[in-house]
């Protein structure tokens, strides 16, 4: 008989997800309190969430437990390094129906647990609760190490904009799904697991990004929101932005133009960024310009080659 959440119980689900947890240096009190305890040795800590829902962020027959919670640790572990701090913990919250198989969960902690340990971070508590869908509330943790944070709104006329990571993979691995296909694999496999480059963002701090932002809703979106809090136009030049020879073939099959992937896609929490020319980081492609608002294209706005995109430029929740 197959055991479920139902018959595991919450207590029992707990002590099963946390026996064996490691815990970094970072954290003073893990799970088995009310709250855990963590190290903040400068006084700041920088903190985000996110939600993955059963049916709107994943399904369970396009990606196993396994991979929900590699996805679900690295959209939060990729946040805390788009701020240019290192990441400590996570704290996740779990609700699912009493008929889930326990193993499902189980192996869905594993795959936080993995996310987690590449980046030395450490899953310090979290909730248990009955829901009508399976739901996966993860927030992050992370230190600065004595550093400022890197925001958004730091962006200057004269910096360069670059990247590093993979764009539009993600996408075109949904695209691939949604028609009831499993390849190429190499995009499937990106939908299900993103890779963000976890060590860049702490790098790009120290070598004097002026801004940075995680892509996770589509190159242009998030390009976006640095050229709105910076109150400055950004520019694109598509001839710096190479197109991979899977997406492309996504691309020819699906009647997409392969461009719009890596101009729109999201979820490869690829990381942007923006540096003055001498400071772009060795690995990283520039891909455009900053400069100061005009009447013809106003401050906050993202060209794509000097001209206005004409499609949807990236996801946005709650869009009619």
């Amino acid at each position: 008989m197959t055991e479920t959440l139902g018959s595991t119980g919450e207590f029992g689900l707990i002590a099963a997800v946390t026996k064996g947890l490691s815990k970094s240096e970072d954290v003073l009190v893990g799970p088995g309190d009310d709250a855990a305890v963590m190290a903040v040795p400068d006084g700041r800590m920088v903190i985000t969430t996110d939600l993955l829902i059963e049916g709107r962020h994943f399904r369970k027959d396009w990606s196993s437990a396994y991979d929900v919670g590699r996805k679900a640790a690295a959209q939060n572990l990729a946040d805390i390094m788009a701020m240019g701090a290192r990441p400590t913990a996570l704290v996740v919250g779990f609700g699912a129906p009493a008929d889930l198989p326990t193993a499902w969960a189980l192996e869905l902690n594993q795959g936080l647990v993995d996310e987690c340990e590449l980046v030395g971070a450490s899953i310090v508590g979290g909730d248990t609760v009955q829901s009508d869908k399976i739901v996966v509330s993860v927030t992050a943790f992370g230190s600065l190490d004595g550093r400022a944070p890197v925001l958004r709104s730091g962006a200057r006329p004269g910096d360069e904009v670059a990247y590093i990571g993979r764009l539009g993979w993600a996408e075109a691995g949904w695209a691939v799904l949604a028609r009831g296909f499993r390849s190429p694999r190499a995009v499937v496999e990106a939908h299900r697991r993103p890779q963000p480059p976890y060590d860049e963002g702490p790098k790009a701090a120290l070598g004097g990004a002026s801004s940075l932002c995680d892509v996770s809703d589509g190159l242009l979106s998030d390009l976006g929101h640095i050229a709105a809090a910076s109150d400055v136009i950004i520019d694109v030049h598509t001839k710096a932005l190479t197109v991979p020879e899977p997406l492309q073939a996504v691309a020819a099959a699906t009647g997409v133009d392969a461009l719009k992937f890596v101009l729109t896609g999201g979820e490869d929490h690829a990381l942007v960024g923006t540096f003055e020319p001498a400071d772009v980081p060795e690995g990283w492609t520039v891909i455009g310009s900053v400069a100061v608002g005009n009447e013809e294209r106003p401050a906050g706005t993202v060209t794509v080659d000097g001209s206005p995109y004409a499609a949807d430029t990236g996801h946005a929740h709650f869009r009619s």
